[in-house]
């Protein structure tokens, strides 16, 4: 492999037609194709090897996550890969985005990580996959974080010691903090980079995800939060807050006076306020979601006291 070579780590678990999908769209961009199998049981991996991917295989005894996944593919890569496409399986890699991307960090040496405009397949298809188009439409420029997909170079992910293998999310802005101390930059590019396959139809799958965001702010808190960045600080405040504290102390407040309940008002008035900005669909579920987010804040800072109350450090 030339200098300039660069590969893409794709992982996946039981991704089936999205995963073939997903490494097609790169055979003929990269000169390797790495897939990070967590523990499928669909024939993903002999799939995946029929296409010409070299195939990792993760160990079953140690908890799956993308960040584990991630780093089992970086460790393969042979000497000479320059750069390193990380993307989920259930995407598909738009066909001039390696080559825009590449160029992109060749002709900025300061760049660590170039990221562009990842969209839904199917954003139709439910409220939910609305949401995470919505998501994925984040400022151009530089930028402090981006997220599964992405475009790295691989002498800085090493140089920042690659991801913390234990965090069960928010591991990419968790690396691009570390990169960005280390003097590096995170570009997001107005240029197309993925389409995404969230297939998220039901409301308890969107609770689940917007639970593990709550998780990983709490914990992004607890391992950066003292930092210059106060990393996540403002978002769990905002999650404990309206998640947790206003709903108990309103309930409370209800057992003495029916009238304090009067207060639960406050919800449909930040609804109306963020609808200015964001729309009212939008809105509703911001506000929702922080329930949830406050729920997987909690569920953090108990597992860390049983934790340190038994002398374990979990989720680190």
């Amino acid at each position: 492999m030339t200098a300039s070579a660069t590969a893409a780590v794709i992982i996946g678990r039981n991704e089936g037609a999205r995963l073939i999908r997903c490494l097609g769209s790169l055979q003929g961009c990269v000169q390797q194709l790495v897939y990070v199998d967590s523990g499928s049981t669909d024939g993903s991996a002999a799939a995946a090897r029929e296409l010409g991917a070299e195939v990792v295989e993760l160990d079953l005894s140690r908890p799956f996550t993308a960040a584990r996944a991630r780093n089992a593919g970086l460790a393969v890569l042979p000497a000479g890969v320059e750069y390193v496409q990380f993307v989920d399986g259930d995407c598909e890699v738009d066909p001039d985005w390696i080559a825009t991307a590449a160029n992109f960090l060749q002709a900025h040496p300061k760049a660590a990580v170039a990221c562009g405009r990842r969209r839904e397949r199917f954003p139709d298809a439910s409220v939910f996959n609305r949401l995470c188009d919505a998501e994925w439409d984040t400022p151009l420029g530089e930028a402090k974080a981006c997220g599964g997909d992405a475009l790295m170079r691989v002498a800085a992910v090493y140089t920042a010691g690659g991801y913390r293998d234990g965090l069960i999310a928010g591991e990419e802005p968790e690396l691009c903090l570390r990169l960005r101390r280390a003097g590096w930059q995170v570009w997001r590019l107005d240029a197309e980079m993925t389409l995404h396959d969230a297939q998220m139809l039901h409301f308890g799958q969107w609770w689940n995800r917007c639970r593990r965001a709550g998780h990983a702010f709490a914990e992004g808190v607890a391992l950066h939060g003292a930092g210059p960045e106060r990393h996540w600080v403002t978002e769990t405040r905002r999650a404990l807050l309206w998640g947790a504290l206003l709903p108990a102390v309103i309930l409370a407040g209800g057992l003495l006076s029916p009238y304090v309940l009067l207060a639960a008002l406050v919800y449909p008035a930040q609804v109306l306020r963020l609808s200015r900005r964001m729309g009212f669909e939008r809105a509703l579920f911001t506000v929702l979601g922080k329930f949830a987010e406050a729920a997987g804040a909690l569920e953090f800072y108990w597992r860390r006291w049983r934790g340190t109350a038994r002398g374990i450090l979990e989720y680190k």
